[in-house]
């Protein structure tokens, strides 16, 4: 059985907040987005506490759309795609990093140096 790898640290707070907060895949990526922080996200949601703000959830789609204009994001992605995308394009960047080294180094296999003529460069000499 093949085990489940754990999503880069750079990625572990943002999930942690996900289950925390209960937002969406396009909420995190709207709060990312907008440059927020989710370790600091227990303090914008206590909503019950302070009545005058509004639920996380709410929070992070009202100020999106006040910064952006749109009310989504373009591409929803949940952090498993994302690692997966970001694997398979490293994946392909790899490969041709090599397969351009390889012909590189073939070209300059193949090249015979240039030997230099003996030939005499100068006609008024012999």
């Amino acid at each position: 059985m093949a085990k489940k790898k754990k999503p880069s640290s750079k990625y572990q707070p943002w999930i942690d907040a996900q289950r925390r907060f209960h937002l969406t895949d396009e909420q995190i990526l709207m709060a990312r987005e907008l440059g927020m922080n989710p370790k600091k996200f227990g303090s914008l949601a206590n909503y019950k506490q302070e009545p005058w703000k509004s639920p996380l959830p709410v929070f992070i789609e009202e100020l999106y759309f006040k910064h952006f204009g749109k009310t989504k994001t373009e591409n929803i992605q949940s952090f498993s795609q994302m690692v997966m995308d970001k694997k398979r394009k490293k994946d392909k960047k790899q490969k041709t990093d090599i397969e351009r080294k390889t012909d590189e180094s073939l070209k300059t296999d193949t090249k015979q140096p240039e030997i230099p003529s003996k030939e005499n460069d100068n006609p008024d000499c012999g």
